[in-house]
């Protein structure tokens, strides 16, 4: 079963952080990747799990970060073309090791 995506797009790294904490605790939810843009000035927060546990996350971060969301989205049932650039971002910081058993774990 493929997991469903939740997007948040906020000002400021330190902001990011605490959204991203809300969001895991609000929902059954885990990091897939993060974005930084403008040196950080906007970043992009991308949390994987079921669909109403992502949309739990997004709207805890939208009623509780430290700074207003620029954007947010949830994607449930993402195309595989979707899945694949979620991938590549997570290359960054995961080894391939890590997304492999990943993906062993979602099949």
């Amino acid at each position: 079963m493929r997991k469903s995506y939740g997007l948040i797009e906020i000002s400021g790294v330190v902001a990011a952080l605490d959204a991203l904490d809300i969001m895991c605790k609000a929902a059954d939810v885990t990091l897939a990747t993060w974005e930084r843009k403008l040196g950080g000035r906007l970043v992009t927060i991308i949390v994987e799990g079921d669909v109403a546990a992502v949309t739990a996350a997004v709207e805890a971060a939208k009623a509780r970060a430290i700074k207003p969301l620029v954007s947010s989205g949830v994607i449930a049932n993402p195309h595989e073309e979707t899945v694949a650039q979620v991938k590549r971002s997570m290359r960054r910081f995961r080894s391939a090791e890590e997304i492999e058993k990943m993906e062993t774990a979602d099949a």
